[in-house]
């Protein structure tokens, strides 16, 4: 097949081609431009996002570390609302609370009540109690943090059973608060950096991982809980934004690889409607012919037959009833072509509209027959119709019901062999009525069946090539079987004969 440079499968192909480089061609540049930015901005982005994770830390640790205190101080206002209360009473919280490292008791008068005696850095931290606190944190009572020498000491005002305020004041055990607090608080945070909590002078209190050859990338100190210790985020050997980058490119090109057989997948369906849409449009072509066609010979045939008689050529009684005859059925075949084209444009724009009322099927079946009379006669077809003696009225559009018989018995007709018959039979199968239509014609192939029903299809063989049609005979027959809610189905060996069975409910709606 030659190919002019003009023709439209050329045109076709260099638009394809330029629908799949153009955007292959503009899909890598936008990408390399984007891969460049990114690797621009992903350090500032990687340094915000630990920020983000290192805030959630502390405000964890601060929260947990919150509960802890609130427990404890709750526990020594139990014991100080004894009524035997004594600060002897007090020596069980330490023992049995791993947590305070101190504790101390202090009465308003700022005396010591326990422990009993302090000395060296305990006497420092009581001198630095009395200090730092306050004469309307007396009043206001409350809690509060304190850093006293290298130490954080949580103080809070308490009531006794009488009503007298005393200062607890405790001191917290690093180990515990490493293992108890920040391990169980930080241990179970997942990602690819590490968390670790640094002292003031920048010691690892707490670590996730080992710090070797790890990158610190982010730091937020603690509140007034941990006032000289602060969470830091370290990048892990290997996390760097740039090999992030190289990651970044190996997806962004297996999305692109996607997307290119996207596009081909597009441009394939794309050609597949070209091809369709042109098979359609052969079928529409072959369509106006056929109708054409079949439009012309009744009409020659009326013509021919009405001009005799205008000009008094016959004078015969019987040879004119005889024209008149053949005028008459083919007036009915010309009306019938008209019907089914303008019932197939009305398919088309979905402007078909039905009117289904319970009808009687005998007269709907007998009237169709009786426009084909006199062809049946002529060609010599032997006509059997069975209509069960008892059938309700169904709920049908008698006219609708009654063309697509017809259509079916044109078709009889039309793809006889040599044996003439034609079977018509209406029953009850189930909740449904069926109606049949058999002949002893030419039949359809297995492979074409399912393709019969489709508009403006026609039986690709020898035998039918000859036989015009329009193609939309049977797809009007489908369409107003299934707008009374039924079905149609075909029965058929080449060479044995072709049965069509049009299924209606009997009550509307059912299927």
């Amino acid at each position: 097949m030659t190919l002019r440079p003009t023709s439209p499968l050329v045109r076709f192909s260099a638009f394809g081609l330029l629908a799949v480089v153009l955007p292959a061609v503009i899909l890598a540049v936008l990408g390399y431009l984007s891969l460049r930015q990114w690797e621009a901005s992903a350090e500032l982005l990687f340094k915000e996002q630990a920020r983000d994770v290192a805030s959630m830390a502390t405000a964890k640790v601060e929260v947990a570390l919150m509960q802890t205190e609130d427990e404890i101080l709750s526990r020594i206002q139990t014991i100080l609302w004894r009524p035997d209360f004594t600060p002897d009473a007090l020596r069980e919280v330490p023992a049995s609370v791993p947590f305070i490292a101190r504790l101390y008791l202090v009465d308003r008068q700022g005396r010591l009540l326990s422990p009993a005696r302090v000395t060296g850095e305990d006497a420092g931290v009581f001198r630095g109690l009395l200090v730092e606190i306050p004469p309307g944190f007396w009043e206001r009572g409350g809690r509060r943090h304190l850093l006293i020498g290298d130490q954080v000491i949580l103080a809070a005002v308490l009531r006794t059973s009488g009503g007298a305020s005393m200062l607890a004041a405790l001191s917290r055990n690093p180990e515990v608060v490493r293992r108890e607090i920040l391990g169980k608080t930080l241990g179970g945070l997942e990602g690819p950096t590490i968390v670790a909590v640094l002292d003031d002078r920048d010691r690892p209190v707490y670590s996730r991982a080992p710090l070797d050859w790890a990158e610190r990338i982010a730091t937020v100190p603690f509140g007034a809980a941990l006032p000289t210790w602060r969470v830091a985020l370290y990048q892990p050997q290997g996390m760097s934004p740039r090999q992030v980058v190289r990651r970044q490119v190996t997806v962004f090109t297996v999305v692109f690889g996607l997307l290119l057989v996207v596009i081909v997948a597009g441009l394939v369906a794309t050609y597949r409607l070209v091809q369709r849409e042109t098979e359609m449009a052969r079928l529409k072509a072959d369509f106006v012919a056929n109708v054409s066609h079949d439009l012309k010979t009744p009409l020659s045939l009326i013509r021919m037959f009405g001009e005799t008689l205008q000009l008094g050529r016959v004078t015969d009684e019987a040879a004119r009833h005889e024209y008149y005859r053949i005028i008459t059925r083919e007036s009915e075949r010309l009306s019938r072509l008209i019907d089914n084209v303008l019932d197939f444009s009305r398919l088309e724009d979905g402007r078909r509209e039905y009117e289904i009322v319970p009808t009687a099927v005998e007269p709907v079946i007998r009237g169709t027959l009786e426009a084909f009379d006199y062809v049946l006669g002529q060609q010599g077809f032997k006509l059997e119709v069975s209509v069960a003696p008892d059938l309700p009225e169904v709920a049908l559009d008698a006219d609708a019901v009654g063309q697509a018989l017809a259509n079916l018995v044109d078709n009889a007709i039309k793809y006889s062999g040599e044996v003439k018959t034609l079977k018509i039979d209406a029953r009850i199968e189930g909740d449904a009525l069926a109606i049949s239509v058999a002949d002893a014609g030419i039949g359809i192939p297995p492979e074409e069946q399912p393709k019969i029903f489709d508009k403006f299809y026609r039986v690709g063989r020898s035998e039918t090539q000859g036989r015009r049609g329009s193609g939309v005979g049977l797809a009007l027959v489908r369409h107003v079987v299934q707008a009374h809610g039924g079905r149609v189905t075909v029965a058929s060996r080449p060479g044995e004969g072709t049965r069509f069975t049009l299924r209606f409910p009997l009550r509307p709606g059912a299927r």
